[in-house]
């Protein structure tokens, strides 16, 4: 028995329709919910300083307004196209729509991994962060795997219950987040050694052996402000809504990693910035935070810290279930994926993350035991090895994503200008797939390997056996269920047929 084939988004039942057909997100909950994927807290404390530790140079406040810059260009035609495909699965249905099906296909199944990666790599952090927090503050030595799993609970509660709840809590988090960097910064300009100068922000400071470093660690601050055209469906006036909130969140977050590692610089001085970096690591600015406002301050800022990876796994759960959404809702994977509970969220594939998330993170637990790395482990291996595998996958599909605007627009110019429909994507797709090649360049230095493993090739390796599988089911859909091609990337679900 046929169904008629159903438009998703509002007006539709509430079974296809995320956010029960009710349109709940503006600029400033798209905002946060970006915001969040990015982690401020995480990045300054952690990405910051690892940049200068590792790269050795002092660019690195120029290094993130040179991403920053980029990223704007690249939102010209991502945002472009945004107002045309409306759609959950947002990298998904764009290539789709550029490049044909069985490219969206693969690009949906990159994005899959590259999200999924991300999110459960960060659990690592987040088990390490509040295991070590908590032993040196009460003296128990609770293992890390339980803090993560009490943290899976959580977030799978969040994940089954209309977006706008976990808008809420979000919310709270990263202005939280932002209160104490801020804090750190104007107590790092009042100590300056070395005097307030323009070094970081230099060109010479920038342009010198290590610049690949700082690009492909700070391009991994970004990952996340690609997600606000994945709520496009919850969003209300989505054509103004999804731009606005793109353009707002990075040019929030640049200025704000700019601003903050150089304050960092200040703080210890240009000529000891890196060497601080180098023997602190991310405690740096929670030790400097400790001397200058006392122990309590400094307390509360590795609290935050720890709140601020919880920030990032909500959105990046979101993502994840929202991909799961859109392929299930065009029967690119099981169709019981694709209905939205009575609450209007992606149930299944929330609970399909969450379940993953626990499988792969109690097997790390178990491989962990007795490991010589000892508390270091879920850090140096499940946070490090998922989180650079997220952001390859992601870098990589913004450059596809690039090339599918001037696809699309190609067929269609409609009312776009030719910077948004040309010349911008073509920017984008060069610097995108140039620092994709600057990654794999330093894939062993990124996993913190001195030489080449098995694991430096397998885990680039998961992101082509994940477009195989796609191109595989998007060509098997043609040939078997055309009713299901024609319906890729479109949003639409397609009817359902005897054979199905």
């Amino acid at each position: 028995m046929a169904i008629a084939s159903q438009q998703a988004g509002v007006g539709s039942p509430s079974g296809t329709a995320l956010g029960g057909g009710v349109a709940r997100l503006g600029v400033p909950g798209i905002v946060l919910m970006i915001i969040a994927a990015s982690a401020p807290l995480t990045v300054v404390a952690g990405g910051v300083t690892t940049n200068y530790a590792v790269s050795g140079i002092t660019g690195v406040p120029l290094g993130m307004l040179l991403l920053a810059c980029g990223l704007l260009v690249y939102a010209a035609g991502y945002v472009a196209m945004s107002r045309h495909v409306r759609n959950a699965g947002a990298f998904y249905a764009y290539i789709a729509r550029g490049l044909g099906p069985e490219a969206g296909v693969a690009g949906a199944w990159v994005a899959l991994v590259a999200y999924n990666a991300m999110q459960i790599g960060i659990y690592g952090m987040l088990g390490f962060a509040t295991s070590s927090f908590v032993a040196a503050k009460t003296g128990l030595e609770i293992p890390w795997w339980i803090f993560v799993l009490v943290t899976i609970a959580l977030i799978a509660v969040l994940g089954v219950n209309r977006v706008d709840l976990s808008v809420k809590v979000v919310g709270v988090l990263v202005a939280l987040e932002f209160l104490v960097v801020l804090v750190y910064d104007l107590l790092a300009l009042g100590t300056a050694p070395e005097g307030i100068s323009a070094a970081g922000f230099l060109p010479g400071d920038l342009f010198a052996t290590g610049i690949g470093v700082v690009l492909v660690m700070g391009i991994a601050a970004f990952m996340g402000f690609e997600s606000g055209a994945i709520y496009t469906e919850e969003a209300r006036d989505p054509a103004r809504t999804v731009p606005r909130a793109t353009y707002t969140a990075v040019i929030v977050i640049g200025l704000f990693y700019a601003f903050s590692a150089w304050a960092m610089q200040m703080s210890s001085g240009p000529s000891e910035v890196v060497a601080s970096a180098q023997a602190n690591g991310p405690d740096l600015i929670f030790v400097e935070l400790g001397e200058r406002a006392g122990t309590l301050i400094a307390d509360i800022g590795q609290v935050l810290f720890i709140s601020s990876l919880l920030a990032a796994l909500i959105s990046f759960h979101h993502a994840v279930a929202r991909y799961a959404f859109a392929l299930g809702r065009e029967h690119m994977l099981p169709r019981a994926l694709g209905r939205a509970n009575r609450r209007g969220a992606p149930a299944l594939g929330s609970i399909g993350q969450s379940l993953l998330a626990a499988a792969v993170v109690v097997g790390f637990a178990i491989a962990g035991t007795g490991s010589e790395l000892g508390p270091l482990y879920p850090v140096l291996t499940l946070f490090t090895w998922l989180t650079n595998l997220g952001a390859l996958g992601l870098i990589t599909l913004m450059a596809v994503v690039s090339i599918a605007v001037i696809g699309f627009f190609r067929r269609d110019r409609r009312d776009t200008t030719t910077w948004s429909r040309l010349v911008a994507p073509a920017i984008a797709a060069v610097f995108f797939a140039t620092v994709s090649v600057l990654t794999l360049m330093n894939w062993n230095l990124l996993l913190g390997q001195e030489e080449s493993t098995p694991l430096t090739f397998v885990l680039p390796g998961l992101l082509v056996i994940a477009a195989v599988v796609g191109v595989a089911i998007a060509i098997h859909a043609r040939h078997r269920r055309p009713h299901a091609f024609e319906s890729i990337g479109t949003g639409v679900m397609p009817a359902l047929r005897a054979e199905d």
